[in-house]
């Protein structure tokens, strides 16, 4: 073999190399950002057209598929790239989304005392601190959801439980008409008997007093 053949085997090794190194800092990237945030994961701005969203999660996706990539965290980082790009093609979460961003950036300039004008609100810290606080807005959001689901299961619960219990004494007071319904013969024709002076004998007949012969 060649020099000038072992150089190209030599780039192309370099070459290979730095794909993988590619593959392996845009897994560990997808995996170091807050999942819920489905910009970060995409490592796009908000506001961005559908076109981008398209474009950039076709590339990252045939970059990091655990089909080209021997990296163990490649499904894992898959899952989350195509879980991010399904949150920003659905036009409810991701309004949802934007507006906890924007909440996040108005908190944020609340508690500095910051104007829209400020130049502070355009540099990297600001960036950086923005993202934290749309992290604690959207756990925050993800926190109150679980409560309200908490609170609708126990008010569905108590329902259930109320329904049963209707239910339950439905059947009873059916129960108790069948089992009136069943002694009205025996009711009537016990009345009939009283009302003809008649009383039933331990033993469920009829007999007469006796009279007691006088002595003497």
């Amino acid at each position: 073999m060649g020099d000038k053949e072992k150089d190209i085997d030599v780039d192309a090794e370099l070459l290979a190399a730095g794909r993988e190194f590619d593959k392996d800092a845009e897994i560990d990237r997808i995996l170091s950002v807050f999942k819920l945030n489905a910009y970060a994961v995409l490592d796009l701005t908000p506001g961005v057209p559908e076109s981008d969203i398209k474009k950039t999660y076709r590339n990252k996706s045939l970059l990091i598929h655990p089909d080209k990539t021997p990296n163990p965290k490649a499904p894992e980082a898959f899952d989350r790239l195509k879980k991010a790009q399904s949150t920003l093609m659905d036009e409810k979460a991701r309004t949802e989304l934007d507006e906890h961003i924007a909440d996040a950036r108005m908190l944020l300039m609340r508690e500095r005392k910051l104007t829209a004008d400020d130049e502070e609100t355009r540099d990297e810290e600001f960036a950086k601190a923005w993202r934290e606080k749309t992290t604690w807005v959207i756990m925050d959001n993800e926190k109150r959801k679980k409560r309200q689901m908490e609170a609708q299961m126990r008010e569905e619960g108590r329902q259930q439980r109320k329904e049963e219990e209707e239910i339950a004494e439905r059947k009873r007071k059916r129960d108790h008409e069948d089992a009136w319904e069943k002694t009205r013969d025996v009711r009537i024709n016990s009345w009939r008997d009283f009302q003809n002076g008649k009383k039933p004998d331990a033993e469920g007949g009829k007999k007469k007093k006796k009279k007691i012969k006088a002595l003497g």
